[in-house]
């Protein structure tokens, strides 16, 4: 037992705040003292200088903020070391950072030293494992996000110019065989209108070859999906991308304790806010607010439909709650459904062994 203590109290944690071109690390001990930092570059000469910063103390372990985010490069690194690593919430080295003496004064040094106090005291923080499909899966969906976002500015900039050149410009859904078609019909003469008109010319094919890029990445999150063996998909209100993007930015179901933990990561789970004999609850705008969207979208299309999830809905607007109140009711249901459902994905994956794939042979639409 005296062994374990004197084991405990001689943990030094290697806490890391990662950025785009360095990472800097400090070292806090178990009395969560500040033992020593140091920067390096994102690079294999920085790697190896933050190894052998960590080779100063013999009973080290690692915490990184964001570890699967801006800190996956790294975390990669070290797992291919066989070093595991916590991963700390940014959220919660913040809060670390604002306690402290420093009064909440910022720098990379001190956000390490946040991340390593927060890494010793914090509870059930998750060890960070990096699935290469997972990852992959998550930059396709991101990318396929970002080409949509261009593909919206590209088409609000030809609507722009198309209103120089057509009374009235083009209507609402434009898409780029339409604007073609309406440019055939426009042969200006003059300078301005000429120039005009190529440049809506050049946006369209931007259009066309933004089309081709969104659609390619749409086959590319299917392909992943059905290879993942995922049966979100049987949920009523839960299509191929958003299942995609489900799988993508939770990883592994079992890094979250409970339900109630998944609920709070999604942003479904209501904040309390009781005083004295006064309890209520209100919403809470944390949590990962993509996550927080395809749940809206699966509740908004259960409640379209003869669900037991509109039967819900309706049983908590006959009790007097408002539709945005019934609604958020819905959505943390739903977060259940979805936890469950890829828990017996995990289970069957796990049952299937290695090579198999963890679709379960479930159909469930049911908010229940």
């Amino acid at each position: 037992m005296a062994q374990v203590l004197e084991h405990s109290r001689s943990q030094v944690m290697i806490a890391v705040d990662p950025h785009k071109a360095s990472w800097t690390a400090a070292a806090v001990d178990a009395s969560l003292q500040l033992l020593a930092t140091v920067r390096v570059p994102v690079s294999d000469d920085g790697y190896r200088e933050l190894r052998r910063f960590a080779r100063k103390w013999s009973n080290t372990h690692w915490a990184i903020e964001g570890a699967t985010g801006l800190g996956a490069p790294l975390t990669h690194r070290l797992d291919d070391d066989g070093v595991e690593v916590v991963d700390v919430p940014a959220k919660l080295a913040a809060r670390v950072r604002l306690l402290s003496t420093g009064h909440g004064r910022k720098s990379d040094d001190a956000d390490a030293a946040s991340i390593g106090v927060a890494a010793l005291t914090a509870q059930g923080l998750s060890t960070a494992r990096m699935d290469a499909a997972v990852t992959a899966l998550r930059a396709i969906v991101e990318h396929r996000e970002d080409l949509v976002k261009t593909r919206t500015q590209t088409v609000n900039r030809l609507h722009v110019v198309l209103t120089h050149l057509i009374p009235a410009g083009a209507p609402r859904g434009l898409s780029a065989d339409g604007a073609a078609e309406m440019l055939r019909r426009v042969r200006p003469r003059d300078l301005a209108g000429k120039t005009m008109r190529g440049l809506a010319v050049d946006l369209v094919a931007e259009v066309r070859q933004l089309d081709r890029r969104i659609a390619k990445a749409v086959g590319d999150i299917e392909a992943a999906v059905v290879e993942s063996g995922s049966s979100l998909t049987e949920l009523c209100g839960i299509g191929v991308l958003n299942a995609g993007k489900i799988l993508g930015r939770v990883g592994s179901i079992h890094r979250f304790r409970s339900n109630a933990a998944f609920a709070s990561y999604t942003g479904t789970a209501p904040i309390e806010a009781s005083s004295g004999d006064v309890v209520r609850h209100r919403l809470s705008r944390a949590g990962d607010r993509q996550l927080n969207c395809v749940l809206h979208t699966m509740a908004i299309t259960q409640i379209g439909r003869d669900t037991p999830g509109r039967a819900y809905y309706q049983r908590k607007r006959a009790a007097g709650k408002s539709h945005m109140e019934a609604l958020r009711c819905l959505k943390r249901r739903l977060s259940d459904v979805v936890y469950r459902q890829l828990l017996r994905d995990s289970e069957t994956e796990l049952a299937a062994g290695p090579g198999g794939h963890s679709g379960a042979a479930l159909s469930s639409c049911a908010a229940g």
